[in-house]
């Protein structure tokens, strides 16, 4: 190699933030990254380091391919995000940072679920997806087929809608019912967290379920990875399938839109710290 051309080893980073609503400032992560010998990229990054709350993580987690590192910011409101999902809080990121350069670090990955609409493929999420009633409607009532090795069956309900969601998703939505337990008071820190290998599937404020062929009056359970999910509206409402956009009004589903789960192909690496930094 000729003397006057270096071999570029410098780890590099992407910084992504919320953009209608950013926790931090770029110019205020930009130079923790240079303090810990990490450059800064725009492409080509090694790995992303996501500011914000889980909804940003679950974002950036069902698009980017690359490990990334979720950072929370403190708050004193009481109706902030709660960061489950972070490693790091903005505080201790520049200790983070610096453990990451000396290679201290290990990478944990999390399986997606693609979610399809009418046999269109959507997207990915990589923590969950929700078909729930917009503003103008009353409950909704679907239809719930499943197949696949371990559950086969068909379920009808008339619920405010309904949840799917991966292992990194089940401390949000999903676990709603966790927090309503014993009924004298919410208890915003409760929550299930279900194994890699199951799909966790709610219904929303339920006033009717039925999985046909039993008595069975389902709320909440999980399902076996693989297993095919299909999710049919059955009367026309003002449903929204929320998860798969930014959007705030979600995705429109009308009456005989029929929504596919099953497994992805593509994977979300998480980076997870040796020491404790939340």
């Amino acid at each position: 190699m000729p003397e006057d051309i270096e071999e570029e080893t410098t780890t590099k980073a992407i910084i992504l933030t919320d953009p209608e609503r950013p926790k931090a400032r770029k110019e205020d992560v930009i130079p923790m990254l240079d303090k810990a010998g990490i450059g800064f990229a725009g492409r080509g990054a090694d790995f992303g380091v996501v500011v914000g709350g889980d909804g940003i993580f679950s974002h950036y987690g069902r698009l980017i391919s690359i490990p990334l590192l979720f950072v929370s910011v403190r708050s004193s409101e009481s109706t902030a995000s709660k960061g489950y999902l972070a490693e790091v809080n903005l505080h201790d990121l520049p200790q983070a940072l610096e453990e990451i350069a000396r290679g201290e670090y290990h990478e944990l990955e999390y399986r997606r679920l693609q979610v399809s609409m009418n046999g269109t493929i959507k997207g990915d999420i990589f923590t969950d997806v929700y078909l729930e009633k917009g503003a103008d409607s009353n409950c909704l009532r679907y239809r719930i087929d499943v197949h696949g090795k371990g559950a086969s069956f068909t379920e009808s309900a008339i619920a405010n809608g309904i949840i799917a969601c991966t292992s990194a998703g089940s401390t949000g939505y999903y676990s709603y019912v966790d927090k309503l337990q014993n009924g004298g008071s919410f208890k915003a820190e409760q929550f299930t967290k279900i194994d890699a290998d199951q799909i966790g599937i709610c219904h929303i404020a339920p006033v009717y379920t039925k999985r046909d062929g039993t008595g069975e009056t389902p709320l909440r359970y999980t399902l076996p990875w693989g297993a095919r999910v299909r999710i049919t509206l059955t009367r026309d409402a003002d449903a929204r399938l929320f998860g798969l956009t930014r959007s705030r009004k979600g995705i429109r589903t009308r009456v005989g839109d029929y929504v596919d789960l099953a497994p992805s192909k593509a994977k979300t690496r998480v980076l997870k710290l040796g020491s404790g930094h939340r």
